[in-house]
């Protein structure tokens, strides 16, 4: 036994898979939920003077369960949940060695659930962040964060999703929820789409922690790994993303020698596993583009010509709005602008109003030297992007070509 502080990775790391046990005997999201916080307590006031147990899973499980028959005990209207609980119940040898995490992530990321529900619902159920934590990340209320994440729990109840691992053809629909859900929250922390601060750190973070935990459980899932890898190759290049002020520096921009070299050597070996595996997904395509981009010593050392070949087969495999734009991009550093903005035509209805569409159009228009169409685009922008140094950054390029306010 370990003495001292309650180790909270642990406690992290165990608290989805005693929830995972929990939901799995009664069926109740809810009450599982609040029994396994009371259980985590419990763990942080007594582990730090007893020492942590022998089997630290087995004891959460059981104190867990004790506080939900204590809880149902309480309230005479529901005698009848303890009596299912009481018939569902296994033995704690049969489940102390089943590792639920899959499952729940399964749940939380279920199609039935909006996006906002499920990457809400996985942060809390799985990833352990706290309603506050959650709130703060997206910036809303926290009693909006609450609904929402109560919103989604009874959505989960009252739709009969059963907790097991899926069969048959819903393995891979329900995986691919999943992996969605994990690269949203990744993607709002690299690049927050609201506030002061370009990355939330903390949600970047997670999804790496738990898109980690799921190829350690599916290490021979090819997009599994794909994804791992584009996290670890797009997150090495993040403290070269930002100044000492907070602002924005473009790729282009940035000192390479920032950029995290385990995490670049680590991506690059798992996406070369990933490939190995035969066929080749979307997140593996776009794992590659990254890491075409972290082996450039030097900006003008970037083999674009290989990053469009591989947007090429993004589109053919994962066509949508935004993999088009980046294509178009990659081909305006390979053919010239004048391709790239010929490509962007197409994107005017999709895209029409997205500030992205407007700051590639800016900065294509730019490298044409179409300086007075450029600033129009640069200006359209800053107006519709709702990060602050993002906008600080497209206002500075107004400036820059010397026709700002």
């Amino acid at each position: 036994m370990e003495i001292g502080a309650a180790p909270l990775d642990l406690l992290r790391e165990l608290a989805p898979q005693v929830l995972g046990v929990l939901v799995r005997r009664t069926g109740d999201f809810d009450a599982s939920e609040d029994a396994v916080q009371e259980a985590l307590l419990a763990a942080a006031q007594h582990w730090p003077l007893d020492g942590v147990p022998d089997n630290p899973r087995g004891w959460l499980i059981q104190t867990a369960t004790r506080k939900m028959t204590d809880s149902i005990r309480s309230d005479i209207a529901r005698r009848a949940r303890e009596e299912a609980v009481a018939r569902q119940a296994r033995p704690d040898v049969e489940t102390v060695d089943t590792d639920d995490t899959l499952i729940l992530l399964f749940m939380c990321a279920h199609p039935a659930l909006t996006p906002a529900s499920a990457i809400a619902l996985t942060l809390r159920a799985v990833g352990g962040l706290t309603t506050a934590e959650i709130a703060n990340a997206f910036l809303v209320p926290e009693s909006t964060m609450a609904q929402r994440i109560s919103r989604g729990k009874q959505r989960i109840t009252t739709s009969g999703i059963p907790f097991r691992r899926p069969t048959g053809k819903e393995w891979t629909e329900r995986l691919r929820s999943v992996l969605h859900v994990l690269y949203l929250v990744f993607n709002e922390g690299y690049a927050s789409s609201v506030g002061n601060d370009l990355h939330r750190t903390e949600l970047s973070s997670e999804a790496i922690r738990l898109t980690r935990a799921v190829h350690a459980m599916l290490p021979d899932d090819g997009e599994v790994g794909g994804l791992l890898a584009l996290m670890l190759l797009t997150d090495a290049r993040r403290p070269a993303r930002t100044g000492p002020r907070g602002e924005l520096i473009p790729l282009a921009e940035q000192d390479r020698t920032l950029w995290q070299t385990d995490l670049i050597a680590e991506g690059q070996r798992v996406v070369m596993d990933a490939v190995a595996g035969g066929a080749v997904g979307p997140y593996q395509l776009q794992a590659g583009i990254a890491a075409v981009h972290d082996d450039a010593k030097r900006v003008e050392d970037t083999d674009w010509a290989q990053i469009l070949a591989l947007y090429g087969l993004l589109v053919r495999m994962s066509d949508n709005p935004m993999v088009r734009l980046n294509r178009a991009v990659a081909a305006a550093m390979v053919h010239g602008p004048a391709t790239g903005l010929t490509m962007l035509e197409e994107l005017d209805g999709p895209l029409r109003g997205h500030y992205r569409l407007d700051a590639v159009r800016a900065h294509l228009l730019d490298m044409a030297g179409d300086t007075e169409s450029a600033v129009t685009h640069y200006r359209a922008a800053a107006r519709r992007t709702t990060n602050v140094p993002e906008q600080q950054y497209l206002a500075a390029q107004v400036a820059r070509l010397g026709t700002g306010d």
